[in-house]
Parts: structure tokens; C-alpha cells; sequence
């Protein structure tokens, strides 16, 4: 069997990447629905939906990849459930905050550092790249949150560039991430238009166009868009907006499902 790599939709910014010999989760989030997350500063928000798979459903992992340390990114589940020797791929802020939790093996990144997970002949690379959760002087209120660049290669040659946005608004200094990182082969968007006290903490349908509009993946898999009230703009309102736009290769995802990823052919 040759190489393969897919994503598994569970809800909210939790997916099961398998990619290659690897398998990651990203932003576990594993309460179900009516449950309440703590946003902090006193302000919560209520599941809408259940996860697609439980805990105890998910397959044996290599790391966890998370963007940052939220309620609804990583959940009292999720800290409780989780073995305390797992690698966990974050940014230095959640680092701390997962350090005191127990968790062991907690790998810090600062924008723009990698961690390699290597297996045989496969290498794993995670890059940290910029994010920015709110507008202005509220981001330095919110959690540090970390985009990544996950590419997968085999025998020394990249066959997938995976984009995971994190929690961020767009911004126009995010065209460093294909310019530093090379060709994006699929993107892992998160949307919802987040919003608390009438200020604007992810992107809704307008920003993730402008994103992938700026990005230009083969592949964009629109996640973190209805699963909590605090999420205000439809996943519907962005598929009409991208299609008014012309961009290719935008597909929603049902949680549950399970997608394959974009390979690169090797070149003769």
C-alpha cells in the first residue's frame, strides 16, 4: 500500500490527522452538547453539538497539536483523559499552562521554530506560525495562539504541506506562511466569527475568504465553525462568499467524516 494521508472531522478545531506513518489530534475538545467551556474573564460559552468520536474512540497517537490552551480547544476531557506522557506540539504560553496540568511531554514553539517527528524512512515537521486571536490591544488579553505548517515527507521529499490556522483573524502578514513555508497543498481553516462584546476573535466568512483567497491551497476543509453559540457567522455564508470569488478546492466536511489530503506526485 502506498502512502496515504487524510483528515477525520470531530467537531469543533478537533480533527485525527493521519499522514503517512503518523497520527495527530488537533485542539482536543471532547464535551458534548449543553456542556459549557470557560473563555476566561468570567465569559463562557455552550456546546452546541457532540463530538464525533469519544475519547476512548480515538486511534493510538504520536502528538497532539494544539493551537492554544482555550476552553474549547482543550477541554477538562481532554485534561483529564489524556496521557500525561503524550507529546503535546503548542506554543511556550500553553506549554506552561500544560506543564502545570502534569503533562510531561509538552513541546513549546515560538513562531517560526519546528519539531520533527521522525519514523523509518518519514519525517514529520510542525513549524509555528503567526496567529492573532483579537483585534488590537484585546489580543494581548487573549491566550497566545500558534498556527502551524505540518509537512509530511518521505524519503527526504515533501509530499504534503498541511496549513492549520489556529484561532486567528486575518491579517495580511499572514502571506508569510506560503512565503517562508512554500506552496500550501490544503489548509485546515477556522471560522465561526467568534465573538465577545461585539469584537470580532476569529474569522468569519469575509476574513476566511480574504485567508484563503491569500493562501490559494488546493484543498480548504472549513472546521471550528457552529459547534458553540459563541460562533456567529455560517459555514454557508463562507462557501457562497469563496464561491463568488472563484476559489477552487473549498470543501465542508460533516463531523465524522473522514477526507483524504492532497499527495504530491513524485517527479520522474
Amino acid at each position: 500500500m502506498g502512502l496515504e494521508a487524510s483528515m477525520t472531522f470531530v467537531g469543533n478545531a478537533t480533527t485525527v490527522l493521519r499522514l503517512g506513518d503518523f497520527t495527530l489530534l488537533t485542539d482536543p475538545n471532547f464535551i458534548t452538547a449543553n456542556q459549557r467551556v470557560h473563555l476566561g474573564y468570567g465569559m463562557w460559552t455552550r456546546r452546541r453539538t457532540d463530538p464525533a468520536l469519544s475519547i476512548d474512540e480515538l486511534p493510538p497517537l504520536d502528538a497532539v497539536l494544539l493551537s492554544h490552551l482555550h476552553g474549547d480547544h482543550f477541554d477538562r476531557v481532554a485534561s483529564r483523559r489524556l496521557p500525561r506522557d503524550l507529546a503535546i506540539v503548542t506554543n511556550p504560553q500553553a506549554r506552561r499552562g500544560l506543564r502545570r496540568r502534569g503533562f510531561e511531554a509538552v513541546h513549546g514553539l515560538s513562531t517560526w521554530e519546528t519539531h520533527d517527528l521522525v519514523r523509518g524512512s518519514q519525517r514529520l515537521r510542525v513549524t509555528a506560525v503567526p496567529g492573532r486571536h483579537g483585534p488590537g490591544p484585546v489580543d494581548v488579553l487573549l491566550p497566545r495562539v500558534m498556527g502551524s505548517v505540518v509537512e509530511l515527507e518521505n524519503e527526504g521529499t515533501c509530499v504534503l504541506r498541511l496549513y492549520v490556522t489556529g484561532d486567528t483573524l486575518f491579517r495580511p502578514w499572514l502571506a508569510e506562511v506560503p512565503r517562508r513555508c512554500g506552496d500550501i497543498d490544503a489548509m485546515l481553516i477556522h471560522l465561526g466569527g467568534t465573538r465577545r462584546l461585539g469584537l470580532l476573535l476569529t474569522m468569519d466568512d469575509t476574513q476566511g475568504a480574504n485567508l484563503t483567497e491569500l493562501i490559494r491551497p488546493r484543498l480548504t476543509l472549513p472546521i471550528h465553525y457552529d459547534d458553540y453559540r459563541a460562533f456567529t457567522s455560517p459555514l454557508v455564508d463562507f462557501v457562497r462568499r469563496t464561491h463568488n470569488r472563484g476559489l477552487k478546492g473549498i470543501t465542508p466536511v460533516r463531523r465524522g467524516d473522514t477526507l483524504p489530503l492532497p499527495l504530491r506526485t513524485p517527479k520522474n
